[in-house]
């Protein structure tokens, strides 16, 4: 009977020691957790110090209750930075610090912040810009920053004087927007100098027995630019192989059908062959330049382009694309694509640059240099951060200048930062002419925006909501 005593002492002495030492191993474990805690948070307050500092100085100027220091605390607890909101929901972040050089701006597609004090700019989206529920009323420190890069026919209303200039930032691919997007779809140079995908003119005379001289693949059909029956027309003068939806004529190898193809090195091999690709933009504007462009100059083909009206102020060299608009009717260019055709050394004229890596464009050079963005450039930004870094920058500028006592800057959106003409049918006839989706839709939707645009202007100067129903009576009145 002594021996068990004796034993369940032992054990429960054993037992005793095990739980003390349980006990000062998670002492230690979470004192160890909390010196680490505050190391942390002593690192991020020394690193936020100077932030916190220059928020109490120019928060201030931005409150609209006398109660500063308690709007100031809450402006703190917010991180104190200036909010951006998306109101075009284009990046899908519900919130985002995002760092913009030394500064620091808060983006966010969350519209609860729209009464924010600190909400500072409402960036838009152009092909999503709706009359519906716009950031009104807006206060005189409200920005509006607009990012379009596509074809005018997404947003005609846009592109109308009294639409556009309601906008303080651009990016746009217009030169004379804030933000130039005109080169959007150019990588870099060295895409265009490369070789990668050069055929020589031997093999593609050797080709020409089994394939046209021009090849089309577009399935975009009947686009503002009517290019459709510009090419059917032509079609009736020399041969083209189409092998997209519009005019189609030529089958693509069944895996290449898919859209998802159109920029593999497969389908490159396929187009390369080629001695000429119909390059048409879906839209006829400045500097709207897209793929359809850069995409023959990279393969080593001549693009017979019609698009930008000043398109000779991007191309690589003077003679390095055959111009649409040189010849008055698709005939004349039928017979000049021929003569091309059967005369070597005519067509090598147009790919000297080429086959030189010689790009005398001084402007095209500039432009590639000197923007702030890449174009799958892991190393840069994309357009789209550059756009918002844009717009913080400028914030922030204004938030400094106004510490100082300074009047802000005002920045403000021309008529040629998003500016396209009235669509125009071609200048000549066409055999059995039938009117056209040009002139059944994109005539009309166009002439039509003016009246939206200038509706508009005058609701949002009155600078209160407004319904559809406001809106459209508006515009069915004029």
């Amino acid at each position: 009977m002594n021996a068990i005593r004796k034993k369940r002492f032992l054990v429960s002495c054993f037992c005793l020691m095990a739980i003390f030492f349980l006990l000062v191993t998670l002492q230690v474990v979470v004192e160890l957790g909390r010196s680490e805690r505050l190391r942390s948070e002593n690192a991020v307050s020394r690193n936020n110090a100077f932030e916190k500092e220059e928020l109490y100085k120019y928060a201030p100027l931005f409150l609209k209750q006398p109660d500063i220091h308690s709007n100031t605390k809450r402006i703190l607890e917010k991180d104190g930075y200036p909010i951006l909101l998306w109101w075009s929901p284009l990046t899908g972040e519900t919130g985002r610090l995002g760092r913009c050089g030394d500064d620091t701006c808060f983006f966010t597609i969350n519209r609860t912040y729209q009464q924010e004090p600190m909400t500072k700019a409402f960036l838009f989206y152009g092909t999503d810009f709706s009359i519906d529920g716009l950031p009104l009323p807006r206060e005189d420190h409200h920005d509006w920053a607009l990012f379009h890069e596509e074809s005018p026919k997404n947003n005609y209303k846009l592109f109308q004087r009294p639409v556009i200039t309601l906008f303080n930032h651009t990016a746009t691919f217009s030169r004379h927007s804030h933000l130039p997007l005109t080169t959007q779809y150019l990588e870099n140079i060295e895409a265009l100098t490369s070789l990668k995908h050069v055929i020589s003119l031997q093999k593609k005379n050797s080709l020409r027995q089994k394939l046209a001289p021009l090849v089309y693949v577009q399935s975009d059909c009947d686009p503002p630019s009517d290019r459709d029956s510009y090419i059917k027309e032509l079609m009736t003068h020399i041969e083209v192989d189409s092998y997209g939806a519009c005019l189609h004529n030529r089958d693509l190898p069944e895996h290449l059908r898919d859209p998802a193809y159109m920029d593999s090195d497969e389908f490159y091999e396929v187009l390369a062959q080629y001695k000429f690709i119909l390059a048409f933009e879906n839209a006829i504007c400045e500097d709207y330049i897209t793929e359809k462009l850069w995409r023959p100059l990279k393969l080593g083909v001549v693009p017979v382009y019609y698009g930008s009206p000043s398109i000779g102020d991007w191309l690589p060299s003077n003679k390095s694309a055959v111009l649409v608009t040189a010849f008055s009717h698709p005939k004349d260019l039928a017979r000049y694509i021929q003569v091309l055709d059967t005369d070597d050394k005519e067509y090598e004229a147009y790919l000297e640059w080429k086959l030189k890596g010689d790009i005398s464009n001084k402007r095209l050079l500039a432009a590639i240099k000197e923007r702030t963005w890449g174009v799958q450039d892991i190393m840069k930004d994309n357009y789209i951060d550059a756009f918002e870094c844009m717009v913080c920058t400028r914030v922030w500028e204004n938030i400094r200048r106004q510490a100082k006592g300074m009047l802000p800057t005002r920045w403000n959106a021309e008529a040629n930062h998003l500016s396209c003409p009235r669509p125009q049918v071609f200048p000549f006839p066409f055999p059995n002419a039938h009117r056209t989706a040009l002139q059944e839709m994109w005539i009309p939707s166009f002439e039509q925006s003016k009246k939206e645009a200038r509706a508009l202007r005058q609701l949002v100067e009155r600078n209160r909501n407004f319904t559809a129903q406001e809106f459209w009576s508006l515009v069915f009145r004029e």
